[in-house]
């Protein structure tokens, strides 16, 4: 992997870092194919239920290396979008923790993310119209399901940022925290990791998957998905738990 992206793994979850911080953390290639070989990563191993992405410095990520850019250099991975993770989603949780500026290909990639969690002066925005391109990894699209649509509409043609408070107080951003927000992300992170890990996969699959099913398909469309949640061990270990009032003992099977 290149040192462009750094792997930690804490308590059952990994921790994604772009580490560019001389450059605010620009996408490239290479940190593209770091974080889409961590969220490989992510998925291969039972022990890791969670990811968290964030950037070193001080800053999320500031969009793609322009320098790279005039030179041909496209950041994506494979057919996985921006940073690896704007077209496709790993099986498990992602929690973007976003400090200082989440821009463009930034931004699109903390809402690729399933939950966000930020600084309270992080700032994000899709400026790519002040330098005569478009948000065409997702923002146009993500941002309207996130935000009011005149909001959405705003940002994506004044290209203006939006701040942390703003955002958390539209829903935009789970929760917004005084100091580093890889502290707030480890928090939220715990709490997911605490539950059973095959009702995680299924219930991020839900709910990601939902937004273009068929209201009178909606059973029928949810059954592959939790199916085998229900007749799964970790399914009689938890009302055993309990039962007993002890925590599950959780076998991802």
């Amino acid at each position: 992997m290149s040192d462009e992206v750094l792997v930690e793994v804490r308590d059952n979850v990994i921790e994604v870092t772009i580490n560019r911080p001389e450059a605010r953390n620009a996408m490239t290639q290479a940190a593209s194919e770091g974080i889409a070989e961590a969220m490989d990563r992510l998925d291969a191993d039972p022990q890791l239920r969670c990811a968290i992405l964030t950037g070193a410095g001080g800053t999320f990520c500031s969009g793609m290396d322009l320098k790279g850019f005039l030179k041909g250099e496209r950041p994506k991975s494979g057919d996985r979008g921006f940073g690896g993770l704007t077209n496709w989603t790993p099986k498990k949780p992602v929690i973007a923790a976003v400090d200082g500026y989440a821009l463009a290909g930034g931004m699109e990639l903390a809402l690729a993310c399933d939950m966000l969690v930020a600084s309270r002066g992080a700032k994000f925005g899709i400026p790519e119209v002040k330098r005569g391109l478009a948000a065409a990894g997702g923002g146009m699209v993500h941002l309207p399901r996130f935000l009011p649509r005149q909001l959405a509409m705003e940002l994506a043609l004044t290209g203006d940022p939006l701040t942390a408070e703003r955002a958390y107080e539209l829903g935009m951003v789970n929760a917004l925290v005084d100091g580093p927000a890889i502290e707030g992300a480890r928090a939220l992170a715990q709490r997911i990791v605490a539950n059973g890990p095959m009702g995680l996969i299924a219930s991020k699959g839900v709910i990601r998957d939902s937004w273009i099913w068929p209201n009178d398909r909606i059973n029928e469309l949810q059954k592959p998905y939790v199916a085998a949640v229900f007749d799964s061990e970790d399914a009689r270990e938890g009302a055993r738990a309990f039962a007993e009032k002890r925590k599950p003992e959780w076998k991802g099977r």
